[in-house]
């Protein structure tokens, strides 16, 4: 009977060293392709008091945060300042006809339309203090190199380029916003760094205005413009790789303790905080994802609305009567209702709780713009104020870009199918920018009642998509709860990302394990949709 009861205890001790060698497989395995922070921390909790959270937080805020605020200024700087070299003279010293204008904008659109599946790539496999610089270099010299065209061609070969290097730039900022904050932080993060339209707007237009003044045989006022901007975008690159680190677990601003309390702050986002391995798997759930294309579609229409001011508003302000240099001063208050709205929405979605909601309701005073807009110019002589204050109007629609962005970073998980619907947001958004300047005719003008009257009907489909949104989320949401009821967690778990104070997540149940191992919105049981 000893006998047996040794063999018996044997086999216990033999199954209990299987079952532990299984788990040590399966956790070298999630580690191996997990996010990079599970070097760092592992499976441990680490306990984070709000005085952490808050320091953690103004340091990140110092280190990374000022840098996409600059560099993201500098890159709609050099986007904008193509519609202010059009009024000085653009289109005449490079013998642009008919629609040339227009085609040219666009190549900027169609360049990070073909780019976007490398940028996907790039993305995730290339960390970005090395990919950022690589970006603000090459479209700081499109830039400055576009001062030396003399034709359609030269004109839209920079303009590529330009777009080219500029592709990458909108997913790879809001996928650093995603892993370097709580869900509750990113939208007025996401709105400080996309704020700078309407900051780089009143720059454009004081540098237009004062370079504009300068008389000169040898170089015409769009080109210094246009090296200017230039040559401060590319001076710009080597102290952003001074600068910039590319994720918590490389971070050389904070100590080794704040690394682990930086990563556990993040755990309730279960957005993950980054690794560099690109997953095949991600990019199949993104095109059979109905989020993608819902997202897609409120950028394409939002985008097609944005290039009527980007592009074409310093010349519908010119086609009001106004002369070269009031033109560039008057877009200075539409630059500074821009800058206004971006941070007013992105205060509402952070204080409400709510995205969609709010996108909404900051869409309305687009549609009331565009109407007013469509209204002054179809009169026999157009109401310079009306056609002025609904021009003015339309910057709401820039509040829009970073709720939508902020809404598909907290409602995406896993690296590399973040960076790709990121990608795809990008695409719709060129798209949409593409089709928007090709439908402001040169025939139409000067008033381009055609272009108007469609850009009104593409804000009125907006609402819908909004509306369909929201309902995809609710469905999503009662899905998840399922998954977890079938594995025994709890039906509904307290979403803290969102809280304003820091308050620690998961252990419950087991809730919080899948938060670093770079799984999908789809296979995490764990994830939380966030309207």
């Amino acid at each position: 009977m000893a006998e047996k009861a040794l063999d018996r205890k044997a086999s216990f001790d033999h199954v209990e060293e299987v079952d532990q060698d299984l788990k040590e497989v399966e956790a070298q395995k999630t580690k191996q392709h997990g996010d990079a922070a599970l070097d760092i921390i592992g499976d441990e909790r680490v306990i984070v008091t709000q005085e952490d959270n808050d320091r953690i937080r103004r340091k990140t805020d110092k280190q990374i945060l000022t840098i996409l605020i600059w560099v993201y200024l500098l890159q709609i700087l050099d986007k904008l300042v193509m519609g202010y070299g059009n009024v000085f003279g653009l289109s005449e010293d490079n013998h642009l006809v008919d629609n040339q204008y227009s085609v040219a904008v666009t190549m900027n659109n169609i360049a990070q339309l073909a780019w976007q599946p490398f940028s996907t790539y790039l993305i995730v496999r290339v960390p970005a203090r090395i990919l950022m610089p690589c970006f603000i270099f090459g479209w700081g010299t499109a830039q400055a190199c576009m001062a030396a065209s003399s034709s359609f061609g030269g004109l839209a070969a920079t303009r590529f380029l330009l777009g080219l290097f500029e592709a990458g730039c909108l997913p790879l900022f809001s996928i650093m916003t995603a892993q370097w904050y709580r869900r509750s932080e990113q939208p007025i993060r996401v709105a400080a760094w996309y704020s700078t339209n309407g900051i780089a707007q009143c720059v454009a237009a004081l540098m237009s205005f004062g370079l504009g003044k300068i008389n000169s045989d040898k170089i015409a006022s769009w080109q210094l413009i246009f090296i200017v901007v230039g040559s401060i975008t590319v001076l710009t690159a080597p102290v952003v790789y001074w600068r910039i680190d590319s994720d918590i677990a490389h971070a050389r601003f904070l100590s080794p303790e704040d690394k682990t309390k930086a990563i556990e702050r993040l755990r309730a986002n279960q957005t993950g905080t980054g690794t560099n391995e690109f997953k095949w798997a991600h990019i199949w759930e993104l095109a059979y994802d109905p989020k993608t294309y819902l997202f897609g579609g409120l950028a394409l229409c939002l985008n097609f609305g944005a290039t009527v001011t980007t592009s074409f508003g310093p010349t519908l302000i010119k086609n009001m009567g106004y002369d070269k240099f009031i033109t560039a001063l008057l877009n200075m208050p539409f630059g500074a209702l821009q800058f206004l709205t971006i941070m007013a929405a992105s205060y509402a979605t952070q204080k409400f709780k709510l995205k969609g909601p709010v996108l909404a309701a900051f869409m309305a005073p687009v549609l009331v713009g565009l109407a007013m807009l469509y209204h002054a110019n179809r009169q026999p002589v157009v109401n310079q104020k009306v056609s002025l204050a609904g021009y003015y109007l339309m910057a709401f629609l820039f509040g829009g870009n970073p709720i939508i962005v902020s809404w598909m970073v907290a409602n995406t998980a896993g690296q590399t199918k973040k960076s790709a619907i990121l990608a795809a947001y990008n695409a719709f958004n060129a798209t949409g920018s593409i089709i928007g300047p090709l439908l402001f005719n040169s025939k139409d003008k000067p008033r381009y009642l055609p272009g108007l009257r469609a850009t009104l009907g593409v804000f009125a489909a907006m609402l819908g998509l909004i509306g369909l949104c929201m309902g995809l989320i609710f469905l999503l949401n009662k899905q998840r709860e399922g998954q977890r009821v079938a594995v025994g967690k709890p039906a509904k778990i307290k979403d803290t990302s969102m809280l304003t104070k820091y308050e620690a997540y998961g252990n419950e149940g087991g809730v919080g394990e899948n938060a670093l191992k770079d799984m999908t919105d789809f296979k995490n049981n764990e994830f939380v949709y966030l309207y």
